[in-house]
């Protein structure tokens, strides 16, 4: 797992990371005490701010949340009723 997180780490650090290696990466450090611990003592070392600070990039991972049945069809019924609007030159409205 170690060696994983390595590779993880450089291919996020790089930029090359897609999104299904973000999320491993993410499922290793929450998984392991170790990695995690080891990742939070770097972030503590890290409060110097550098010479030339570049801007960081923040990737934000969003999970989706199940929608129940409900949910689907008060959707499905919402967008059905909002893309068949009338038109207000037929005289309609």
């Amino acid at each position: 797992m170690q060696e994983r997180f390595e590779i993880l780490i450089k291919r996020q650090q790089s930029g090359h990371a897609t999104f299904g290696e973000l999320t491993e990466l993410d499922e290793i450090v929450n998984r392991d005490p170790a990695i995690l611990y080891t990742i939070l003592e770097e972030m503590e070392g890290d409060d110097v701010p550098p010479q030339n600070p570049e801007p960081e990039k923040i990737i934000m991972v969003q999970q989706a949340v199940p929608q129940s049945l409900l949910e689907k069809i008060k959707t499905f019924i919402n967008h059905l009723f909002t893309s068949l609007s009338v038109p207000s030159s037929m005289g309609l409205v």
